[in-house]
Order: C-alpha cells, then structure tokens, then sequence
C-alpha cells in the first residue's frame, strides 16, 4: 500500500511506514487485507511489536526456514500529541507508523531488484464488523 519511502544503500538500511491509519483528510483508511486499525490502536500495537518482536523474517517467516533477516532500528508513531510536543501542528501529519529496517545483503537485494516493495508487519486483531 505505500512503498519503502528511504533506502540507504552503503547502510543497508530502508525506511517507510509499516500502517497508516488514516488519510490527509481523516478519512480512516483500509489495508490490503480489507482491514483498518483505529490510531490508538495502532499505537499500542506498534510499541507491541517493538517491545516483543523487532527482528523481521521474510514474508513472516521468522525462525523457521530463513530465521531473522532485518532488524528494527528505527519506530516512530505519529500522533496529533507527538506533533505538538515537537513544536509542529497537530495535523502535519496524519497518524501513521514509521519504521526503518538493517538489512542483510541478500534481503536488501530483494528491495533493489523490486521484488521487497513495501513492509507488511505481522499482527493478530480482535476483528469487528465496521
């Protein structure tokens, strides 16, 4: 839904937003999977994934097969309260979920050739009918 934003080549390092929660104009908006996630939400589950997770395997494949591929190295969640606490407007920037990645050779050469466009972060939920 929305494609690795940084790459930093002699790092190996990429950058993007893992969720957005919701549009420029306040629109919640729906993922690939037909799914949305209210901000607060999404905020606790990114400090979740932080607290518990921060390595990535490859299409969700941690430990099994590939094991660790990526590690997290940078989380932000933009938040109206965040924004004005850095001296911003408080809609700047709609709520969403920053994260940057390092990355093994092997995986960022997926990302250079394509074939790794954007990041899927793997979750469980609670679903509603909205």
């Amino acid at each position: 839904m929305y494609p690795i934003a940084k790459v930093d080549e002699p790092k190996r390092l990429v950058f993007g937003y893992a969720n957005v929660a919701v549009s420029k104009a306040g629109e919640a908006l729906t993922d690939l999977q037909n799914e949305r996630i209210s901000p607060d939400v999404l905020e606790d589950a990114a400090y979740d994934y932080v607290l518990k997770f921060r390595d990535m395997g490859e299409m969700h494949d941690r430990g099994s097969t590939k094991g660790t591929v990526a590690k997290l190295v940078e989380s932000f969640v933009v938040t109206p309260d965040k924004l004005q606490a850095m001296g911003l407007d408080r809609d700047a920037v709609p709520p969403r979920w920053w994260v940057g990645f390092k990355l093994p050779k092997e995986s960022f050469e997926k990302v250079r050739s394509g074939e790794f466009s954007m990041f899927s972060i793997e979750g469980r939920a609670d679903r509603r009918e909205v």
